[in-house]
């Protein structure tokens, strides 16, 4: 290889990325398909579920901050050649994983039960709330695997499988969607618990697929699978590289489920509205997180393989085919917003379209500075330094909130200026981000 030559080229870029975008689109297609259902049921239970969702994700987000940790030592193994490694970080991560997942099933169930239902305002999102989250933390079992094999996966940068596995978990989950929320097929009409369940039967096809696709296709030898011995300094390992990464998540979705909540102290329209907003946010987020996710795992690579000098290089080429793509996806929305808003709005308040047009726009403006910063920031923990990556988000999270609780809060200001707190947080993440590799000693970080 050339020396000066780039280790990764656009469409490397491209190749890895790709396929974790689709990955994103089916998983992401799992919550619309239930949204959409839920919107011929009713506005209440469609931003209840929407609402228990944000919980769910506040949870979830844990056992995958603890993945992120294993990607960042499997992509450096990857990228050293040290292939019999990595069997046994996925197999003990594996371990761990449905270890916290108990653990957050435990403390959910209090949760639900004993506490959110003195926290929300609407007795009727309550009730739904605590419906859906009944049986959506079982769920918990199986998404801990799921993020588990897509570190590795990722890690290895063999991304197409997820491509194959987010359709199979797209397709079951329609298919019990439709069944158990409208009752169709003979299955009982369930509404809200249908869509817990259909959530929780797509996640299982998901470990499933993992599981038998791994055992056909995978070199367990070369991965050391075969030799693989239980190790609590690998656990150890894994968690002086996650920890970090495990509080950043938890502490970020946290405040983010505060703000639901506030937004839900306003009234149940504004909940409503917001609701539907934050459906296009995870649309708009496919693929910059999909960029993102890339970053981190060829950063991680591009270390592991001694050539920290062209991580900067690597990092403004994502950055460049992020801010493209974004930019396509800006001008698609902004054409006809009232179209796009009436495929999920809820069909017994059509009112709702005009009222989410300008908290919509307000959103796709910010989008140019969320694909920058998401690749930038997740770029730092690509070196492996996540204990710098949690105390930049925590500042950014501290101005977040301060922010937060003036305009949503104190002057409970319109739906559109709230969701103005997104400025904030992209903003001075990418401040943050841009100076840590400007000043920070990066480059000798060892994993």
């Amino acid at each position: 290889m050339v020396k000066n030559k780039l280790l990764y080229s656009y469409w490397d870029i491209f190749r890895v990325s790709i396929p974790i975008m689709l990955g994103l689109l089916a998983q992401t297609i799992v919550q619309l398909t239930a949204t959409f259902f839920l919107g011929h049921v009713g506005g209440v239970e469609q931003s209840a579920v929407g609402l228990a969702g944000i919980y769910y994700i506040v949870c979830f987000t844990i056992c995958f901050g603890f993945s992120i940790g294993a990607q960042i030592m499997i992509s450096r193994r990857n990228g050293e050649q040290n292939y019999n490694k990595i069997g046994t970080i996925v197999i003990q991560g594996l371990a761990f994983l449905l270890i916290l997942a108990l653990v957050l099933f435990g403390i959910s169930t209090f949760v639900v039960k004993n506490v959110l239902p003195g926290v929300l305002n609407s007795a009727e999102v309550s009730a739904a709330v605590d419906t859906y989250l009944s049986w959506r933390i079982y769920g918990f079992f199986f998404s801990s695997l799921n993020v588990m094999f897509r570190a590795f996966y990722i890690g290895i940068a063999r991304t197409p499988v997820l491509t194959i596995n987010a359709i199979v978990m797209g397709l079951v989950n329609f298919f019990f969607d439709y069944a158990l929320i409208l009752g169709n097929f003979g299955f009982p009409e369930m509404g809200v618990a249908g869509a817990g369940i259909a959530a929780v039967v797509s996640e299982l096809s998901s470990v499933l697929f993992f599981f038998i696709y791994t055992f056909v296709t995978v070199d367990l030898k070369k991965y050391g699978f075969a030799r693989m011995r239980f190790k609590f300094s690998i656990i150890k390992s894994i968690l002086s590289i996650s920890a970090f990464t495990m509080v950043q998540y938890l502490i970020s979705m946290s405040t983010w489920f505060i703000f639901f909540i506030a937004i839900e102290k306003q009234s149940q329209q504004a909940l409503e509205i917001t609701n539907i907003v934050r459906n296009f946010y995870m649309i708009f987020f496919i693929p910059m997180n999909s960029f993102a996710t890339t970053a981190n795992t060829l950063v991680g690579n591009t270390m592991g393989a001694g050539r920290s000098n062209e991580v900067i290089p690597l990092i403004k080429r994502i950055c460049l085919l992020s801010l493209g793509v974004i930019a396509v996806v800006m001008a698609v929305t902004a054409l006809n917003p009232e179209f796009w808003i009436s495929f999920i709005s809820p069909v017994d308040d059509q009112r709702i379209i005009p009222l989410s047009v300008a908290p919509l726009l307000v959103v796709v403006a910010v989008l140019p500075i969320c694909s920058l910063s998401t690749v930038v920031f997740n770029s730092i923990s690509g070196t492996g330094n996540t204990k710098a990556a949690l105390i930049l988000e925590t500042c950014t999270l501290a101005l977040y909130i301060i922010y937060m609780y003036f305009v949503v809060i104190r002057i409970q200001a319109p739906v559109a200026v709230c969701w103005t707190v997104e400025y904030v947080y992209w903003g001075f993440l990418l401040l943050f981000s841009i100076v840590y590799f400007k000043r920070a000693k990066w480059q000798t970080k060892v994993v």
